[in-house]
């Protein structure tokens, strides 16, 4: 078994990091680069792509008498 080191690219901000269990950002290099990938994903400016689950014309509208 070798012990090369393995790194990998910041998503955020593509600075190399060090894939490790000391860095607790990865793999992000660091709270910054991590915290703006999560409001991407908050103010969904990240997606998934998929099929939908569901079609609007399929939900009823609430019942409100």
């Amino acid at each position: 078994m070798t012990n090369s080191i393995k790194s990998v690219n910041c998503p955020t901000c593509q600075r190399k990091v060090i894939w490790s269990e000391q860095n607790v950002f990865r793999p992000f290099c660091s709270e910054r680069c991590r915290l703006i990938d999560f409001g991407g994903w908050a103010g969904e400016k990240h997606s998934i792509a998929s099929e939908p689950v569901f079609d609007d014309d399929d939900v009823e509208p609430p019942n409100l008498q």
